[in-house]
């Protein structure tokens, strides 16, 4: 199998499952992954060890893994001991991949020796290798400081994210890919804390920017709380379309398949409010120059998760999220040749 070239943007859950999706499509993907993270064992493992946080690199690497199973597993295996609250809740991938650093030099050497010994389809890549944290303004002047206040619910709206270092480059091979790449997509996940914390390193976001392949941001389903309370689908968009410089955003997948009463209770109840695809929302979207796509993309059959520390939500299908951006490559393939 060869297939488009794509490169997924995000982290926490988000990006593997579109990675997920896009493995029945073709061999060449590569996770362009956020290392901002700051909670949980990731955080744990960051302050102990002093490297970028490996958790969402830890979740894309097994998503492409086809090496041994059990060392699948054992990437994703949490520790449970009432005996330590250090280790209660770590996972082993985070520790494999802090201990590859220490032994290699490099964050980026201990990725890549990973991902030989999982048999990766495709490459994972962090977004930076520099262990710098995310910082936000927030609407009544106060500043945050690390990724896991920055979610934080029950606080000021949030006026604009940025990182604590100045001069954070791009990993090397990064940009590369997205300039070479057929397809880029941007999320779901947390819309300031996982999407555009990715777009804070210039030269990521300067290279979707001015990317040759379809940029495709794909739409959360649900608002989340302390991130993006009151926000519509269009207000999504206008804030990813600003952290890449104003343009460059081509089309945002948004799910047309309302999800069942139960799910939709349940998420709300938690203010997890489901982002509907009104007629307003998707004009308000089109005046921002970007193009709405509707799909069912929703998994409607799965119940609510139990995650360790961390918000559910109503997730993407990783074959119907696939199915739905293979078919817009092949929508634009005909333009392409026109121009050519």
């Amino acid at each position: 199998m060869s297939g488009p070239k794509t490169v997924c943007v995000g982290g926490g859950l988000g990006a593997p499952t579109i990675m997920a999706g896009l493995r029945a499509h073709t061999d060449d993907i590569t996770g362009l992954i956020a290392v901002t993270d700051s909670g949980r064992s990731t955080g744990k493992v960051r302050i102990a060890l002093d490297v970028p946080a490996p958790g969402d690199i830890r979740s894309a690497l097994t998503v492409l893994a086809e090496g041994d199973p059990i060392l699948v597993r054992l990437f994703s295996h949490r520790f449970e001991t009432e005996k330590s609250e250090d280790l209660n809740g770590m996972a082993f991938g985070n520790l494999f991949l802090a201990a590859l650093t220490q032994q290699e030099g490099s964050f980026l050497r201990a990725v890549e020796e990973s991902s030989r010994l999982l048999g990766l389809r495709g490459r994972v890549l962090p977004v930076t290798l520099y262990n710098t944290h995310l910082c936000a303004k927030l609407a009544d002047g106060s500043v945050v400081e690390e990724e896991v206040n920055v979610r934080a619910p029950g606080k000021a709206p949030i006026e604009r994210i940025y990182l604590k270092d100045d001069d954070v480059r791009a990993t090397d091979g990064s940009v590369e890919a997205i300039e070479s790449a057929d397809l880029i997509t941007l999320g779901p996940g947390s819309l300031f804390t996982t999407v555009c914390a990715c777009l804070l390193v210039p030269e990521i976001a300067r290279a979707i920017a001015n990317a040759a392949g379809l940029v495709v941001y794909v739409a959360n389903t649900t608002r989340q709380p302390g991130q993006t309370d009151g926000f519509g689908i269009s207000d999504h968009v206008r804030v990813v379309r600003d952290y890449l410089g104003g343009s460059g955003l081509d089309a945002v997948l948004v799910n047309d398949d309302p999800p069942p009463d139960h799910l939709r209770d349940h998420y709300a109840e938690r203010g997890l409010v489901y982002l509907e695809p009104t007629a307003a929302e998707l004009a308000r979207v089109r005046e921002l120059g970007v193009r709405p796509v509707a799909a069912p993309i929703i998994d409607k059959w799965s119940g609510p998760r139990e995650l360790w520390l961390k918000q559910d939500t109503i997730r993407h299908d990783p074959e119907r999220v696939a199915t739905a951006l293979m078919r817009l490559i092949e929508e634009r393939r005909p333009r392409l040749r026109a121009l050519s």
